[in-house]
């Protein structure tokens, strides 16, 4: 088969295509969407995101075209889990933030440009999830670029900041960098593909300062030194058990960034 007809790897736009890895959850949603990279003609792949340790998800991807390259968003297993083994199959070096999860690679810099897959892709260091977060930035895919978000936008919901790795001040400036971006069409780990990146960013940056004004609000009521806990009750009284963890997790980051 073509693995550019692979009814397992949709095109995402012009210049990538995705496979879901099968992996959903409450936090990964539908599951992690893994990308293949590459220029019409091109004899090599770049791949963001191998997944989870699944073989038919793993053989989709390396199916895909010879792998050059294998791109890690950050650090989490949903991201990260199957890295190792992918390089052993493609042996394609996989090159991440955090030199822990580089396999034949060196660690990404932000700032840094690579050229793979006959595509040009700009590295983007966009901490506030978690500490080692990057984005990929293809300028020439389509009319306004595209931007490959791993989980610092979601293709739907909003992020959760994994703190205290992960902060608010990080996140903030990160959507800062993003939204310069323009209207570039945002591919994300989690969730379906968005046109206009910097309308998904003011949007994001609107929902951040408006949990922050429930949170001082909580703090007024509660007192200025209430507990996670306690405020998490305040400003999230319906949270599904399922992602209790990450509303503490958003609410501890913006109780650091309030009293800092």
């Amino acid at each position: 088969m073509n693995p550019a007809q692979d009814s397992s790897l949709l095109y995402s736009s012009e210049l990538t295509r995705y496979r879901l890895a099968p992996n959903p959850g409450p936090m990964s949603l539908d599951g992690t969407n893994s990308y293949v990279i590459s220029a019409p003609g091109a004899a090599g792949t770049v791949v963001v995101d191998p997944g989870p340790l699944d073989g038919e998800h793993l053989a989709a991807l390396a199916g895909a075209g010879k792998v050059e390259l294998v791109l890690i968003t950050h650090r989490h297993p949903d991201h990260t889990e199957a890295a190792a083994r992918f390089h052993e199959i493609t042996g394609a070096p996989v090159r991440a933030a955090d030199p822990h999860h580089c396999h034949g690679g060196e660690p990404l810099r932000g700032g840094e440009t690579l050229h793979a897959g006959g595509v040009e892709i700009r590295v983007l260091a966009t901490p506030g999830h978690t500490s080692d977060s990057l984005c990929f930035h293809l300028p020439a895919d389509g009319p306004d670029g595209s931007v490959l978000s791993g989980d610092t936008i979601l293709g739907r919901g909003t992020t959760v900041l994994d703190y205290p790795d992960g902060r608010l001040g990080d996140y903030l400036t990160s959507l800062d960098l993003l939204e310069s971006l323009g209207p570039a069409t945002l591919l994300p780990a989690h969730g379906p593909v968005l046109p206009a990146t910097d309308i998904i960013c003011r949007e994001y940056r609107a929902h951040r300062l408006m949990r922050l004004e429930q949170i001082r609000a909580a703090l007024d009521e509660l007192g200025a030194d209430a507990g996670v806990s306690e405020v998490a009750d305040a400003v999230y009284p319906d949270v599904d058990p399922s992602v209790r963890r990450a509303a503490e997790n958003s609410v501890a980051a913006q109780l650091d960034y309030l009293r800092r």
